[in-house]
C-alpha cells in the first residue's frame, strides 16, 4: 500500500470515527444543542425517540470495530452497517424536505465512509478464495 493511500485510509477513518463516538455521546446522553433537540430532529423525520440508544450503540460499536487490528469480516459488517444508517439517514431528510444544511452532515458520513472503506489497508479487507475446478 502506497504511503498516501495510508494518510488518505486514516484521515477519512479517524474524521469518520471522531463523528461517530461525538453523535453516538449525543444520542446516548440525549445531549441538547442550540434550536432543536436530538429527539425532535428523530421525531420531525418520523421515527421514536427510543431509537436514539440503539443507534448510539451500534456507532460505538462501529468504532471499535474500525479500530482494533484484524477482524476483516467484522469491519465489512461495520461498513455496512453505518453506511446503511447514514443512506437511511439520509433518505430520510430529503423525504421529510429538510433544506440543505441539515442534510449536509449525512453526505458527508457517506463520503468519509466510502473513503475510508476504499483506501482501507490489505489487512482490513477479506480476501476470497475461489476453487476453480
Amino acid at each position: 500500500m502506497k504511503k498516501r493511500d495510508k494518510i488518505i485510509y486514516w484521515i477519512a477513518t479517524v474524521w469518520l470515527c471522531l463523528g461517530m463516538v461525538s453523535t453516538a455521546i449525543i444520542q446516548l446522553f440525549r445531549i441538547q444543542a442550540d434550536g432543536p433537540g436530538t429527539e425532535e430532529n428523530l421525531t420531525h423525520l418520523g421515527y421514536p425517540a427510543y431509537i436514539l440508544t440503539l443507534l448510539g450503540i451500534w456507532k460505538i460499536l462501529g468504532v471499535i470495530a474500525f479500530l482494533i487490528p484484524k477482524f476483516p469480516l467484522l469491519k465489512e459488517w461495520a461498513y455496512a452497517g453505518i453506511f446503511f444508517t447514514v443512506t437511511g439517514a439520509l433518505y430520510s431528510h430529503i423525504a421529510s424536505g429538510d433544506t440543505f444544511n441539515l442534510i449536509l452532515p449525512s453526505l458527508l458520513y457517506l463520503v468519509l465512509i466510502a473513503i475510508s472503506w476504499y483506501f482501507r489497508p490489505s489487512d482490513r479487507k477479506i480476501i476470497l478464495i475461489t476453487n476453480k475446478l
